[in-house]
């Protein structure tokens, strides 16, 4: 567990050094630890060094998951079929990976206890293994989800395609998160364990980064 919180340090110290070269405060940078594949007691860990915020790609593995760990703010960063967004609600605070209208309103539809909060993901790049809305209809797409009653939106997410240069993918993400109205420009997710130090010079508001504090999966 200990390395788990000298990572934490480290990470935390390079925020604060990429916040400092944009001209920024390292306390408007959230880090979302992500623990996919990794135990309950490594949850644990990140929360006991600090973290506040922890970040799951499967809906059924945050449930078990969940089951062992009090605390935290859980986030929903992977791809939610329309057939567990019921669980999904229940479960996270933020599901960052709305990726259709369609899955929106069915989101919608279940958070009948909460306003569930959501993230539009946006598909940079042009793989096929990713999901999400086209930069070019990722605003027409924010503003029927933010009309959704059930639905609290409050910015953007994107993934930026593996071996690139992921600068201008951020750019574009910037861009884009610039022209929400202001209430739905809170939280722009993006940066990984590989790149989040870019991103934060780009603007983002919130970084993912799971390998750099738990080691390989």
């Amino acid at each position: 567990m200990s390395e788990i919180g000298d990572n934490i340090s480290r990470i935390q110290a390079h925020i604060s050094e990429a916040a400092g070269r944009a001209g920024r405060r390292a306390e408007e940078i959230t880090l979302v630890a992500v623990t996919k594949k990794k135990p309950a007691s490594a949850v644990l860990g990140a929360l006991a060094a600090g973290i506040l915020d922890v970040g799951e790609n499967y809906v059924q593995e945050a449930a078990e998951k969940r089951e062992q760990v009090a605390g935290g703010r859980w986030h929903l960063l992977g791809h939610l079929q329309s057939n567990k967004a019921k669980l999904a609600v229940s479960l996270f605070d933020l599901i960052e990976s709305v990726d259709s209208v369609k899955l929106a309103e069915g989101i919608s539809r279940q958070a009948t206890q909460k306003r569930q909060a959501v993230l539009v993901q946006v598909h940079l790049g042009d793989e096929e293994t990713k999901t999400g809305f086209a930069p070019e209809q990722a605003l027409d797409a924010a503003a029927e989800i933010a009309a959704l009653s059930n639905l609290r939106l409050l910015g953007l997410m994107g993934i930026a395609p593996s071996g690139t240069d992921p600068r201008p993918y951020f750019q574009q993400m910037k861009r884009l998160f610039d022209q929400l109205p202001a209430e739905h420009r809170q939280i722009l997710s993006m940066g990984m364990s590989g790149d989040f130090e870019s991103a934060i010079e780009e603007g983002a508001t919130s970084v993912r980064v799971g390998t750099a504090i738990f080691g390989a999966r």
